[in-house]
């Protein structure tokens, strides 16, 4: 029997797993002895994972997250508080599908970012659609979104990601336009979809950093509820990783 033809004709088709596994299958004299069955159910896995890597490879791109972090690399063994528990429990991403959010604080260095993004990965993986995004720099880009049109589509956008990461919140004070930016944002997501939120900042001093009571309420009281939460403490783990410098030699 002819394969290339066949082979041809499913790449032309678009099932390039199919096609890979079929030439790997003629290529093995033990594979001949197999029933068409079980021929056709090796293809279809193999079409399925690669679809599969292709949708997640897709979704990290689009991510664009800030650490190559994968949960398997988690450390535990660091004094920071982190509750391995908990950690792996989120890992599994039944919140996201929940539509739950996840607070982040500790002081900086503690891996509060390096974990949002290994959760990030992870929920790609799941084949949630995943955003990251530095809080000051997403202000700074819907401030000139307001001018050249593009503020609505960046909402909306944010608005449909299934996991929107926000880093790096705070410690500056929201002005006005800020305050209302995150009130859409989250407005738009509670409920909806999930959000994770990291901060140098205790959450009991949030409401200072949004610096209007009313809003803070509002927005706070969307973000806050059924949130679950990670306290991180401890030293920076950048200064305990740091490389140890080189005595200075006496004169």
């Amino acid at each position: 029997m002819l394969i290339n033809p066949t082979i041809d004709r499913l790449r032309e088709l678009g099932l390039h797993g199919m096609a890979t596994a079929f030439q790997e299958l003629d290529a093995q004299s033990e594979a001949r002895g197999l029933e068409h069955g079980e021929w056709l159910a090796i293809l279809l896995e193999q079409e399925t994972t690669m679809r599969r890597q292709k949708r997640f490879e897709a979704r990290a791109r689009a991510a664009k997250l800030r650490h190559d972090a994968q949960i398997e690399n988690a450390d535990f063994r660091a004094a920071r508080g982190l509750d391995r528990n908990l950690f792996m429990t989120l890992a599994g991403c039944d919140w996201t599908r929940k539509h739950h959010s996840l607070l982040i604080t500790g002081p900086a260095g503690v891996g509060k970012s390096w974990l949002a993004c290994a959760l990030g990965h992870k929920a790609c993986r799941e084949d949630f659609s995943v955003a990251y995004h530095r809080v000051p720099r997403l202000f700074a880009t819907l401030a000139l979104a307001r001018g050249d049109g593009r503020y609505g589509r960046i909402l909306k956008s944010l608005a449909k990601t299934d996991l929107l990461i926000l880093d790096d919140w705070g410690p500056e004070k929201l002005n006005d336009d800020q305050r209302r930016d995150l009130l859409e944002i989250i407005e738009d997501r509670y409920e909806r979809r999930s959000t994770i939120v990291t901060s140098q900042v205790p959450l009991d001093r949030w409401w200072e950093i949004i610096a209007n009571p009313t809003l803070a309420d509002a927005i706070l009281d969307r973000l806050v509820h059924s949130a679950y939460r990670i306290d991180l403490t401890g030293e920076s783990m950048r200064k305990q990783r740091a490389p140890a410098l080189p005595e200075t030699p006496q004169a």
